[in-house]
C-alpha cells in the first residue's frame, strides 16, 4: 500500500492561489480515477479537480472557504501502488466560469496541516431530540446541507456529523431522516426564535461582494430615471413575433433596447467607455459589447453580447438567448463573461418602479430596465391608457456630467418611443 499526494494545480494566467469552494469527498471515502474530488475558484473561473488514481481518501488539506496556494498539498489518497505525487501543473478543464474580471485580493494561504492517521469511523446513531438546544454550538455543514435540513424541518444540532471536524454531510442527514426523525409539530400561536445561522461568503458570492464593493467605493454614481412610453414598441414587437420565421426566437424588449443603445452611442460615444482610474485614462470603444446582467442559480453573472453594432434585432435576440442559457447552466466561457463596454440590468416582471443599478467597474454607464405597466396618460384632451416603463441609468460622475447623462437617456427614450427610428440606417 502507498500514499498518493494531490497538490493544488496551476490553473494558469499567473494565478498563485485559489479558494476552495466545494469538497466532493471526506476522509475514508473510496475514490476512483477521474472522480471529482473538489472545486476551487479563482477570480476568473471555477475549476474541478479530479483524482488521478483509485484508492481511499486519508486526509484533506483545507476547508471550504480557505485559500490554497498552487502546489500546496490538497488531498492524500491511499493506493495499492507505490507512493507518489500528482503533477501540480496539470490543469483540469474549467466547467464553469465566473463573471468578474477584476483581480481580487485574497488572504494568505493557510499553514499546511499535519495529516491525521487514517481512520474510518462508522456513523453514530442520531441522538434523540432535545427539549432545549444549546444555540451557542453551531453545527458545521455546507450551505446545501443546511438548505436540505431547513426544507425537511430538521435542526442540525440534533444530527451527528461524521465529516472533518464533525462537519455534517448529506449522508449524515440521510441517516438521521431514515431513522424516523420527524420535524417538530407545528404549534399554534407566536413563538420566539433565537437561532442565528452563520453563512460563510465563499465562491462566486464572495466575488460578487468584492466587485460591488469596488464599484461603489471607487465610482461616484449619478442615477437618472426617466419615464418611457413603450406602447408603440410593444405593438411593433407583437407584430414581429406574430410574423417571425419558424427558426426565429420570440423577441423581448432587450433586443430593441440593444439596437437603440448602438444608435445612441454613435451620437454619444463617451458612455461606451471604460475608465482606468489608476492611470487616469478613459478608453472609448468603437465596438459596442453589451453586458446583460443575468441571475443564475450560482449568483449574478454578466454574459456579453459582442459587437452589437454589427447585429440586427433577430441576431441580438439569438445571441442573447444563447449566452443566457450558457450562464444559467454554468457552461459560459471566460471570454463570454468579460469585456463588456456598457451593461444592461433588467429585472423583468419584478423590475419595480425605479432602481439604482451599480456600474460594472471599470465601465462608466449602466442602463436599468424596470417593468412595463399600463398607466393613464393625459394626451391634451383626455386620459388614455399607455404602456409605460421607467429607465434607471447610472453613470460614473467623474467622467460623465449630468447634462451628458440626461442627453443620453433622452435620446434613448426618443428611439424607444418611436421604434421605427431604430431601423433607420445612417
Amino acid at each position: 500500500m502507498g500514499e498518493f499526494i494531490i497538490k493544488m494545480p496551476d490553473v494558469g494566467e499567473g494565478v498563485a492561489e485559489a479558494e476552495l469552494v466545494e469538497w466532493h469527498v471526506k476522509p475514508g471515502d473510496p475514490v476512483r480515477e477521474d472522480m471529482v474530488l473538489a472545486a476551487v475558484m479563482t477570480d476568473k473561473a471555477t475549476v474541478e479537480i479530479p483524482s488521478p488514481v483509485t484508492g481511499k481518501v486519508l486526509w484533506l488539506g483545507a476547508e471550504i472557504g480557505d485559500t490554497v496556494a498552487v502546489k500546496a498539498p490538497l488531498v492524500r489518497i491511499e493506493t495499492a501502488g507505490e507512493e507518489g505525487e500528482a503533477p501540480p501543473d496539470s490543469v483540469p478543464e474549467a466547467l464553469a466560469e465566473a463573471v468578474l474580471d477584476e483581480p481580487v485580493a485574497v488572504s494568505a494561504p493557510p499553514a499546511a496541516k499535519a495529516p491525521p492517521k487514517p481512520e474510518r469511523t462508522e456513523p453514530k446513531p442520531a441522538p434523540a431530540p432535545r427539549e432545549a438546544l444549546d444555540v451557542s454550538k453551531k453545527p458545521l455543514a455546507s450551505p446545501a446541507v443546511r438548505l436540505r435540513a431547513k426544507d425537511s424541518g430538521v435542526d442540525l444540532r440534533q444530527v451527528t456529523g461524521t465529516g472533518p471536524a464533525g462537519r455534517i454531510t448529506h449522508e449524515d442527514l440521510d441517516l438521521f431522516l431514515s431513522r424516523g426523525a420527524q420535524p417538530a409539530p407545528a404549534t399554534t400561536g407566536l413563538v420566539r426564535k433565537t437561532a442565528v445561522e452563520e453563512i460563510k461568503v465563499t465562491g462566486l458570492r464572495r466575488r460578487i461582494a468584492e466587485k460591488m464593493t469596488l464599484s461603489t467605493s471607487r465610482i461616484p454614481h449619478i442615477t437618472y430615471v426617466e419615464e418611457v412610453d413603450m406602447t408603440a414598441l410593444e405593438d411593433l414587437r407583437a407584430t414581429m413575433n406574430r410574423d417571425r420565421k419558424p427558426d426565429q426566437l420570440k423577441l423581448t424588449v432587450l433586443p430593441f433596447l440593444m439596437r437603440a443603445l448602438v444608435k445612441t452611442i454613435a451620437d454619444q460615444p463617451g458612455v461606451n467607455a471604460t475608465f482606468d482610474d489608476g492611470a487616469g485614462i478613459i478608453h472609448r470603444h468603437a465596438a459596442v459589447h453589451i453586458g446583460i446582467a443575468t441571475q443564475t442559480p450560482a449568483g449574478l453573472t454578466v454574459p456579453v453580447v459582442r459587437h452589437a453594432e454589427a447585429r440586427g434585432i433577430w441576431d441580438c435576440a439569438a445571441e442573447l438567448n444563447r449566452l443566457a442559457d450558457a450562464a444559467r447552466t454554468g457552461t459560459a466561457t471566460r471570454d463570454e463573461l468579460t469585456g463588456s463596454t456598457i451593461t444592461v440590468s433588467s429585472l423583468g416582471a419584478l423590475g419595480g418602479i425605479a432602481s439604482t443599478p451599480v456600474i460594472n467597474h471599470p465601465e462608466v454607464a449602466i442602463v436599468g430596465v424596470n417593468k412595463i405597466a399600463v398607466r393613464p396618460v393625459w394626451d391634451g384632451t383626455q386620459f388614455v391608457p399607455r404602456k409605460i416603463m421607467n429607465l434607471s441609468s447610472s453613470f460614473d460622475h467623474r467622467v460623465i456630467d449630468g447634462w451628458d447623462a440626461a442627453t443620453f437617456v433622452q435620446r434613448l427614450k426618443t428611439l424607444l418611443e418611436t421604434p421605427a427610428l431604430i431601423f433607420v440606417e445612417g
